[in-house]
């Protein structure tokens, strides 16, 4: 069994950023990086603007080079899911049957895509854009022929992949279900403003849109059936609804959770020596008086990193 001073969970860039602050702060400890990903540490938003859009290859996407993170002594453990943690132990599972030991645990998992919840949401050409994966998956299609896309979820992802989709010359239906886009982050002049320009692009965008059901042939799915009945043909989906916090493993050892791992200012979780950054981690925030509430970004996911270093 392998064990280090500090094992962090997910190489997104709230983890990648934890790892790389302790060394600029001069922890001279042993840190090490498990992460699902089989790639070092990358940019996530690029994934549904510039990398689908091939102007930037994956090279250019990484967070630090590949040589940084040996030349720092940050071990990457990669292709590996932290399935389950032993807080007296101070060790974690990992999916292949290893174990992990630790001396503090940064979980920084983010989360998982929701999934749509209909009829034919398992249909073969149902995608995501989480990870490259994801990305390679979409760009393989477009690669085999599909022109006609529906992107379900007007948030972040949705909007910048229909942008990106219609500039490479795709049919491109997006659908959302609020009264208009972005409503969760973005004031209603914004929201007019980028339905706006998304609509003078060519881009079909439905909103109090309901999504019935997804139909198929052959297990691939074919068509998106509408609350009102109508039926949107397709080649391909992607749905961006949001995530579904990745915290099962700290759920299952009693930590203090509500929508997302609670954490205090210092990111401490109510377990002893494991912290919870990023999209995962909900804290309590001055700016909404005291409310505690996730947030999924980047900048605050690299700054809580820093705060745990």
């Amino acid at each position: 069994m392998q064990s280090f001073d500090v094992v962090i969970v997910g190489s997104g860039h709230g983890g990648a950023q934890a790892a790389i602050a302790l060394r600029q702060n001069g922890f001279e400890g042993s840190v090490a990086i498990v992460s699902q990903d089989t790639v070092p540490p990358y940019e996530r938003p690029p994934l549904s603007k510039e990398y689908l859009a091939r102007s930037k290859p994956f090279e250019r996407i990484l967070l630090r080079p590949v040589e940084f993170w040996k030349d720092r002594s940050i071990e990457l453990v990669l292709g590996a899911e932290v399935t389950a943690i032993d807080v007296k132990q101070k060790t974690v599972q990992l999916s292949g049957g290893g174990l992990v030991g630790f001396g503090d645990l940064v979980w920084a998992a983010g989360g998982s895509p929701r999934r749509l919840n209909c009829d034919g949401a398992d249909l073969t050409g149902v995608h995501a854009m989480r990870d490259k994966d994801d990305a390679d998956k979409v760009m393989a299609e477009l690669d085999a022929g599909a022109r006609r896309v529906v992107l379900i979820g007007a948030g972040y992802i949705g909007l910048e992949a229909a942008a990106v989709l219609s500039k490479l010359g795709c049919e491109v239906v997006l659908l959302e279900a609020l009264d208009r886009v972005l409503s969760r982050v973005a004031g209603e002049e914004l929201s007019q403003f980028l339905e706006a320009e998304h609509g003078s692009q060519g881009i079909d965008l439905r909103l109090n849109c309901e999504v019935h059901s997804l139909e198929g042939r052959d297990g691939r799915v074919s068509a998106v059936r509408l609350g009102d009945g109508e039926v949107v043909q397709c080649d391909l989906v992607i749905v961006g609804i949001g995530i579904v916090p990745a915290i099962g493993p700290l759920v299952d050892v009693g930590a203090d959770v509500s929508g997302g791992v609670v954490v205090d200012e210092f990111c401490r979780t109510s377990l002893p020596c494991i912290y919870a950054i990023g999209d995962c981690a909900v804290q309590a925030s001055p700016f909404a008086q005291g409310e505690r509430i996730r947030i999924e970004s980047v900048q605050n996911a690299a700054d809580m990193g820093t705060c745990v270093a």
